[in-house]
C-alpha cells in the first residue's frame, strides 16, 4: 500500500495512524531534538510485515489480523548517534510501549549481524539486539533472518 502512495500522501498516513493512536513508533530524543527512531505496533499496521512472500510473515496466517501481536519492524538512528547501544534503548521503549498498550506477543524479523552487515540493511535492527531483550528464534526462513518473539504477557 505505502509503496504506491505519494509522499504526501505517506505523511497524511502516519498523521492518520497517530491521530488514530496507538502512536506507531517510538522517538528518541537529544538535546531536544529527535535523533532515532523504531517502529512498533500490531502487526495488522504493517502489511509489508505480514506478506506470505516475506520471511517476516506471521507463523500463523491469523496472526497477520491479531491485534495483541505487534511487530518491532523498523529503526532508523541518526548516523551519528549509531556505535552507542542506542538501538538498546530504543528496543526497550518498544517493548514498554507494546506492554502498555496490552501486546501479548512482539515479534521482530532483525538480521544477523554477523552474516550481512551491510548498515543499510540493519534498519531491521540486529539479531543480537533482539537476543539482549529476551527475544526468542521462532522461525529460521533464511540464513541470517529469524522471526523473533517475546511473550509480554503469560
Amino acid at each position: 500500500m505505502r509503496t504506491t502512495m505519494t509522499a504526501d500522501e505517506r505523511k497524511a498516513h502516519m498523521r492518520e495512524r497517530i491521530e488514530a493512536g496507538p502512536p506507531p513508533g517510538i522517538l528518541y530524543y537529544a538535546d531536544g531534538q529527535p535523533v532515532a527512531w523504531v517502529q512498533v505496533g500490531p502487526r495488522q499496521d504493517v502489511p509489508q510485515f505480514n506478506s506470505p512472500r516475506t520471511v517476516s510473515r506471521p507463523l500463523e496466517e491469523e496472526d497477520a489480523r491479531d491485534p495483541s501481536i505487534w511487530a518491532v519492524s523498523c529503526f532508523f538512528l541518526l548516523p551519528k548517534m549509531r556505535g552507542r547501544g542506542l538501538s538498546h534503548r530504543l528496543l526497550a521503549g518498544a517493548i514498554d510501549h507494546a506492554r502498555r498498550q496490552g501486546a501479548r506477543l512482539l515479534e521482530a524479523c532483525p538480521i544477523d549481524h554477523v552474516k550481512q552487515s551491510k548498515s543499510v540493511t540493519l534498519c531491521i535492527g540486529s539479531t543480537a539486539v533482539f537476543e539482549a531483550a529476551g527475544f526468542e528464534t521462532v522461525a529460521m526462513r533464511k540464513d541470517g533472518r529469524p522471526l523473533m518473539r517475546l511473550e509480554l504477557r503469560g
